[in-house]
């Protein structure tokens, strides 16, 4: 008995290392990495070269349900508030009712060319008409497409939350094809309540139990490497306690993993690392546990019919319910057609193809058949062309920053302030003279294996691992001095504020005309004279000075007097969020003046 777990082990074991290794070959051949995933376990399995018999489909839901739970929560953990917002509406419109109106715009095709029954057809409509989190995510993040952000943000919260709503189609779908259709077991009336009782208990115990484990990470004094621990083992009780009382254990982790994902608290790169490691094995075992349950030898006789089906939901059900859900949200033609072309099928429609066989369905092994082969085809059609088609709708927008060489350490019993180290590349503006500004000097140099202090080491050189010291909410900002692209210039509205401001003008009017208290020491000095007397030394390009809620950037120095400051940046986002200033008030007056007082710094 004890002998017969090795061969499992060293199968198993070895199917995630060849899936790993494989990767090699996807990214040079640019094909989808979970689909090779995805055909590692159909090679492995019984009609393949492996030819290991497995055919349980309880244990496959099983580790297809934990895996899909670990993938959601760190969907969410890594779902930025700020991209949330701005996608919010449009994506859980797309994540409700584009899955139903998938659905329900498929299952005429699946009737016709699958020989289902209409309960049938929306069943299959059901499986397959949520997009794949996994496949997603690592095109949008892992796969480089860089896409405009409100694109971006619509693909990733929509994939994220719309399982729940496929999820509970599916289930409910398959107890009326078991009951033969709607009577006095199932109404619409219970349909109703099932539904507001999924999503309402998901989402309030999705709030709930994120703030327990936000509470958690940041005052539970364990050793760092056992936080993540913790986070992942809440995260899976959520999941297991909310799905036992009736409501969606998936939508739960989900919007838990938003809450301790956007909340301040330490460990945060450790937890970061545990989980990106922790949910690409959940995707390779989902993946190829999925791969292992199929019977290849199976597909030929639906794979033309299926075929089919998957055209139309790639061609049309996906892009009008796209359209539909959009309409209200202004999306122009280019990024509604994109958002519709990056519908990707994955695990959750073959994990939910198991559904109708536990449930013992006469049409079970037709719907698992047909879903595994419609994944394949969008795997295949889409996942491969993501790029090329952000390139022809003209939605790919060129990076930032280029490349940054960067790693984020956490620091003991929380702080307000992040250790980061960087490593100077040639071609960065610090590599090119750019100098640090006093609110990020470096505390630690290391150059040829020697520790030097940052007084001591000088100016960077390329080679140098410059250790750093800063707050949070300037992160991005230093990432421009270290990245690998032009210098940088006064027109960087990120870096060097939103405005342009004489340095010789009196502080008094700057502060009546933003509404800002005057501080006492400023009444009778210039911008420049109080600014550089606040810096305590010779000011440098790129210093900061809060004032009242907005910073005073120096944006240039006198080239005969060090440190005199000749002209100042006004930030209106002192956080980095890039948009486009908005002025009331008094402020407008002030804009109105001479534009040897001010100007405003070209986008």
């Amino acid at each position: 008995m004890i002998e017969s777990l090795f061969p499992v082990i060293l199968v198993g074991a070895g199917l995630v290392v060849i899936s790993i290794l494989t990767s090699l070959i996807s990214f040079r051949v640019g094909a989808p990495l979970l689909l090779v995933f995805l055909l590692i376990g159909l090679l492995a399995g019984e009609d393949g070269l492996g030819q290991i018999p497995f055919d349980d489909g309880h244990t496959a839901y099983f580790i297809g349900s934990i895996a899909l739970a670990v993938i959601l929560f760190d969907s969410g953990f890594g779902t930025r508030l700020r991209s949330f917002k701005v996608a919010a509406w449009p994506s859980l419109t797309l994540a409700s009712l584009g899955v139903a109106l998938t659905a329900a715009l498929l299952a005429p095709f699946a009737h016709l060319f699958l020989d289902l029954s209409w309960l049938e057809s929306f069943l299959l409509g059901a499986i397959v008409g949520s997009t794949d989190a996994a496949a997603v995510f690592f095109l949008l993040r892992v796969g480089g497409i860089n896409i405009r952000d409100r694109v971006r943000a619509t693909l990733e919260v929509e994939s994220g939350s719309n399982d729940p709503m496929a999820i509970f189609l599916t289930v409910t779908l398959v107890d009326l094809v078991r009951a033969g259709g709607l009577g006095e077991g199932i109404t619409p009336v219970m349909l109703l309540q099932a539904f507001g009782l999924q999503m309402g208990l998901g989402l309030v115990a999705g709030l709930l139990g994120g703030w327990v484990m936000l509470q958690g990470a940041r005052h539970l004094a364990l050793e760092a490497v056992l936080h993540p621990l913790v986070l992942t083992g809440l995260a899976l009780c959520l999941f297991a306690a909310v799905s036992m009382g009736g409501g969606s254990g998936f939508l739960a982790v989900y919007v838990a993993g938003l809450v301790v994902g956007n909340g301040a608290h330490p460990n945060r790169t450790t937890i970061r690392r545990f989980q990106e490691g922790l949910t690409w094995l959940a995707q390779i075992t989902m993946f190829l546990t999925l791969g292992l349950l199929a019977t290849p030898s199976q597909f030929p006789a639906l794979a033309v019919s299926s075929a089919v089906v998957a055209i139309v939901l790639i061609f049309f059900a996906r892009p009008l319910a796209v359209w539909i859900c959009l309409l209200p949200f202004g999306f122009n033609r280019d990024e509604t057609a994109f958002v519709a072309w990056v519908g990707l099928r994955g695990a959750v429609s073959i994990l939910l193809a198991i559904l109708p066989a536990l449930a013992e369905l006469d049409a079970s092994r037709t719907l698992f058949n047909a879903a595994f082969i419609i994944v394949l085809f969008s795997l295949v059609i889409q996942g491969w062309t993501i790029r090329p088609m952000a390139k022809w709708l003209g939605l790919v927008v060129p990076p930032e920053l280029g490349p940054v060489s960067k790693v984020e350490l956490d620091l003991p019993h929380g702080g307000t302030h992040e250790l980061v180290v960087y490593r100077v590349t040639e071609g960065s503006p610090v590599a090119e003279g750019e100098r640090i500004p006093r609110w990020a000097r470096p505390s630690l140099v290391i150059r040829a294996g020697r520790s030097l202090k940052g007084p001591e080491a000088g100016r960077p050189r390329v080679g140098d691992h410059v250790y750093i010291f800063h707050a949070p909410t300037y992160g991005p900002l230093l990432d421009r001095l270290f990245a690998k692209t032009t210098a940088l210039s006064a027109e960087d509205r990120a870096y060097f504020g939103d405005f342009a401001l004489n340095g010789g003008q009196p502080m008094a009017a700057l502060t009546t005309s933003y509404g800002i208290e005057t501080p006492k020491d400023a009444e009778e000095k210039s911008i420049a004279e109080w600014m550089g007397g606040q810096l305590g030394a010779a000011a440098t390009r790129g210093d900061r000075v809060p004032l009242g809620g907005v910073d005073l950037i120096v944006r240039a120095v006198s080239d005969n007097v060090e440190g005199k400051i000749i002209e100042v940046g006004l930030s209106l986002d002192p956080e980095g969020e890039r948009k486009e200033p908005r002025v009331v008030g008094p402020m407008r007056r002030f804009l109105a003046g001479p534009r040897t007082w001010i100007r405003r710094a070209p986008s």
